[in-house]
């Protein structure tokens, strides 16, 4: 049984369906006969971003998706060229590579692979409320979930072998186990306080600074604590404004646009000022970074996983969580190839999965003074070196290179930390530094 039918319980949902006689995956907002943002995902309406490393997954796990989804339209661009990364305003350098990106928005990438996933014989979906975790009488096993649907009366018991949890950073599974006398599941935070304002823009903009690629990406930094991501979707173009410790783009348009204008990268304002607006900015707050320690705990249940934002759910900013759910399921489907026994062996396997991911986001997030998180030698020494690397991939297509390729979770961290690309930041080569993206006035834009 998968707890939620979100990207992450769609993935666990496919690597399930290989080892399973029956997989049902549960979620209290229809999955069947339904397209678009989804009411229980609140984000949905917000710009998301596949990256390089789960485009690979998907791939793998669904043959033949990317060319489906090029063939609809979506813009399938090289992850490394086609996403204009801009530090302090100014932009990396860019050079081709082999990792794709995919930008076919949230509810689409959704709707696609439910559609997927429901074609699976031995898959089906479950329209109810998720009550509880149903245990064995002695505590030390769960053996399904209690789910209450429309027209049951109480909640009913749907018995499983496994419950996987993918229900996202709203999950109540450390509350259950306490509630059964398990220890409390450690927690590490960071509270960066992040508020997402979103405006969808018709197609084609009036100046198009995106051209053939897919987003021109400011990224907030200490320095400049405003950052912004203006995508090239199927049928039209989003602008994602974002603000730390409080900071809030305003939901009014005019608001909105001077917002815009305050950030390090002109090119964004410049594209939107005149454009036409799909509808009003929408906001969603993401109050901290969270990481659930399962694999520290004293004992806990067989029966059991966490996968996607119940395990690790990732300041937003940084793209990470549908990827990092697509990894999760590659854990679970080698705990399932040696057989569902101890939960211990896929919560380690998952954490040493989570670790670079996780210490790219919280130690970004860390850099900045007043977030709230633990600040240890190696969280210190990896943003000061972060500071130098920034500056390096704006003048460096090499170091520039090394940056994509960790921040699309291709390459761990301590890639940028071989000889090749450490010398290069330490000692950096004498060549110009990039501008900020040139603006490309056209009579329409790509969609």
């Amino acid at each position: 049984m998968v707890l939620g039918g979100s990207v992450a319980g769609l993935f666990a949902a496919r690597v399930l369906a290989d080892h399973f006689r029956e997989v049902v995956v549960v979620d209290r907002d229809p999955l069947e006969g339904v397209t678009g943002p989804r009411r229980a995902v609140p984000q949905g309406h917000h710009i998301h971003g596949l990256l390089a490393r789960g485009q690979q997954i998907l791939e793998e796990l669904f043959p033949g998706f990317t060319a489906e989804l090029a063939g609809d339209g979506v813009p399938v661009r090289d992850f490394a060229t086609s996403l204009g990364w801009h530090f302090a305003g100014r932009r990396i350098q860019q050079s081709p590579s082999d990792l794709i990106c995919v930008s076919a928005g949230r509810w689409m990438l959704e709707d696609r692979m439910r559609a997927r996933v429901a074609a699976l014989p031995n898959v089906s979906f479950r329209h109810a409320d998720i009550v509880g975790l149903a245990f064995s009488d002695d505590h030390r096993a769960v053996a399904g979930a209690r789910v209450q649907g429309a027209g049951d009366e109480h909640p009913v018991l749907e018995p499983a072998d496994l419950t996987v949890d993918a229900t996202g950073r709203g999950t109540r599974t450390p509350r259950w186990l306490a509630d059964i006398g398990y220890p409390a599941v450690q927690e590490e935070k960071v509270k960066m306080d992040l508020t997402y304002t979103s405006c969808d823009f018709r197609a084609p903009l009036p100046v198009d600074p995106i051209g053939d690629g897919i987003a021109v990406i400011s990224v907030a930094t200490p320095g400049h604590p405003r950052g912004a991501t203006l995508a090239r979707l199927p049928d039209r173009y989003s602008v994602s404004l974002n603000g730390v410790l409080g900071d809030r783009a305003p939901t009014d348009l005019p608001g909105f646009l001077e917002y815009a204008r305050s950030l390090p990268v002109p090119a964004i304002h410049e594209a939107i000022k005149d454009a036409e607006p799909l509808g009003e900015p929408v906001q969603f707050r993401f109050p901290a970074s969270v990481r659930r320690r399962y694999e520290r705990m004293s004992h806990l249940p067989s029966g059991l996983v966490a996968l996607g934002d119940a395990a690790c759910g990732f300041n937003p900013i940084y793209a990470q969580g549908m990827t990092v759910a697509a990894v999760g399921a590659l854990v679970l489907r080698d705990y399932l190839k040696q057989g569902a026994g101890d939960p211990f062996r896929y919560f380690t396997a998952l954490a040493k999965q989570l670790d670079g991911a996780w210490d790219m986001s919280a130690g970004g997030d860390l850099a900045f003074p007043e977030v709230e998180g633990r600040r240890t030698l190696q969280v210190r020494m990896g943003n000061a070196f972060m500071r130098r690397l920034q500056v390096a991939a704006t003048r460096d297509s090499a170091v520039a290179a090394a940056f994509v390729r960790v921040a699309g979770l291709v390459d761990p961290p301590q890639a940028m930390m071989r000889p090749r690309v450490l010398s290069r930041v330490l000692w950096p080569r004498d060549v110009p530094v990039v501008a900020e993206t040139p603006l490309q006035h056209t009579t329409g834009g790509r969609a």
